[in-house]
């Protein structure tokens, strides 16, 4: 593609060199560059860009486009500059890999919690009706049922739209999208069309990186202030915020909702850890998730599929053949008696959702120990939130090591300890070794009890140092077993 052309939807400011030659990738990563490719220098929050471009042209880059024209050019490569590349290299990516978005129907969900289930139930429900689909999602990237490993929620822009193009030349017709907060401040998601937005439920998370629990609703908000007016929104009227985020959309509102009037209204008529029976709409359907917060994420999924033109009672049967996430309440019954739930629960909202869920199919006929931790280098701020809430509804609750990354990972429990007064510490015990944490739980366990393993869900990893060693929460308790 010429240069030319890919720069077509931008506003330059200054260009050096010529604009007819021809471009065979874009890249922001100066390591990834190759000949003929076009480096983008975007100021990161680890690194700027602008730093790699003597390197970029090194490797072989035609062309550069940048904020700050460097020092020293070569006079056989072009450079474009532009206010902002951050926000540019979406609309290049887009139109590099030829506007996939225009030839998908993308639908983004976002929020707290909810993001991963939502998406992938609607992924795995699209194809089971019999529809190409892909899904971008924190746990894995499909393009209708090919695996490609993810590392984060939602990807660069450049293999954002490459992905896309695949799903495309796949013949997918939908796909569903993980929108984090990160990607809508960082322009991850510019030039991306999308045919919907779905909003789950906003808590504390993600403060070490906006810094204000203001700062982060703006930033969820931002995806809907953003919808076009052909798209629809779907927000839960169930939080606090559900209704402010969609407050300056264009799009077509919906809402749905557990507890008030909505457009999308489900009830639970029964509750059991195989499945729950469910009133959804006035219409009967049992499915084979557990608690409230999965009848909400649920109900989001029926309200997007409704809205993309599928009949509803096709819906509810598609709605009943589906199964749990990975590492998203899953339930492991021991021989001996005692059940064991494993979920990715990482928020004190979301710890709640769960713990709520386990009491709701329990009804005070067993004991609940939690085993959880907190990540490191992340908000410290809700650590002892964390553990106060782990008390609040366990009966025993022990304190572990969960992803601790480059801090000591009894530095992260003392932080959690510190929520806690001297009556909640006697249910507590602090154990640093995860593996003998839930061990432990195990050995603590009898017939009737519900074990709660918190924190890590799908990830088969532990971060230590920089270095990821391998840890599955599910097979550790099948060990037990």
């Amino acid at each position: 593609m010429k240069l030319e052309n890919l720069i077509g939807k931008l506003d330059v400011l200054e260009v050096k060199g010529s604009v007819e030659c021809d471009i065979c990738g874009v890249q922001i990563d100066s390591r990834q560059i190759g000949a003929g490719e076009l480096f983008v220098a975007v100021k990161g929050t680890v690194a700027d860009g602008h730093g790699y471009i003597g390197k970029a042209v090194e490797k072989g880059a035609a062309a550069v486009l940048c904020e700050v024209m460097p020092d020293v050019t070569d006079m056989n490569v072009t450079y474009v500059r532009v206010k902002n590349t951050e926000q540019s290299v979406g609309l290049v990516a887009t139109t590099f890999y030829g506007n996939p978005t225009e030839r998908l129907k993308l639908i983004g969900v976002t929020g707290t919690n909810g993001k991963t289930t939502i998406a992938t139930v609607l992924y795995e429900m699209f194809r089971w009706m019999g529809y190409k689909a892909g899904l971008l999602s924190t746990v894995a990237n499909y393009v209708d049922g090919e695996m490609i490993p993810t590392e984060h929620t939602t990807p660069d822009p450049i293999t954002l739209n490459a992905l896309q193009a695949r799903m495309v030349e796949a013949g997918c017709e939908y796909v569903f999208m993980e929108v984090s907060s990160h990607s809508v401040v960082q322009n991850r998601i510019g030039g991306l069309t999308f045919a919907g937005g779905l909003f789950t439920n906003i808590t504390r998370d993600h403060l070490d990186y906006h810094k204000t629990f203001d700062n982060y609703i703006k930033a969820k908000k931002q995806f809907f202030d953003n919808l076009p007016a052909t798209a629809f929104a779907i927000t839960n009227a169930d939080d606090k915020n559900g209704l402010v985020m969609v407050q300056n959309t264009r799009a077509q509102v919906k809402t749905y909702s557990v507890h008030s009037p909505a457009d999308f209204k489900a009830k639970i008529v029964e509750c059991h850890f195989e499945g729950m029976y469910l009133e959804m709409n006035g219409k009967e359907v049992g499915v084979q998730f557990i608690g409230k917060f999965n009848v909400s994420n649920l109900l989001a999924v029926y309200g997007a599929a409704v809205m993309l033109g599928m009949d509803e009672r096709e819906v509810l049967v598609a709605l009943s053949a589906m199964k749990p996430v990975n590492g998203r309440f899953e339930a492991l019954r021991s021989p001996s008696g005692f059940t064991a739930i494993v979920d990715y629960a990482h928020t004190p909202d979301a710890l709640d959702n769960v713990l709520t869920a386990i009491h709701g199919v329990l009804n005070g006929k067993g004991d609940v120990i939690t085993v959880c931790g907190a990540g490191g280098n992340r908000d410290k701020g809700k650590r002892p939130l964390m553990a106060r809430e782990a008390v609040r509804q366990s009966d025993r609750v022990i304190v572990t090591s969960d992803n601790p990354r480059f801090e000591e990972p009894q530095d992260i429990i003392n932080d959690m300890l510190a929520g806690l007064d001297d009556e909640a510490m006697k249910k507590v015990v602090a154990i640093v070794d995860r593996r003998q944490a839930i061990k432990t739980a195990c050995m603590m366990a009898k017939a009737g009890d519900v074990i709660l393993v918190a924190g890590k869900g799908h990830e088969d990893y532990q971060d230590v140092k920089g270095v990821k060693y391998h840890f599955d929460d599910k097979e550790e308790i099948r060990a037990c077993f």
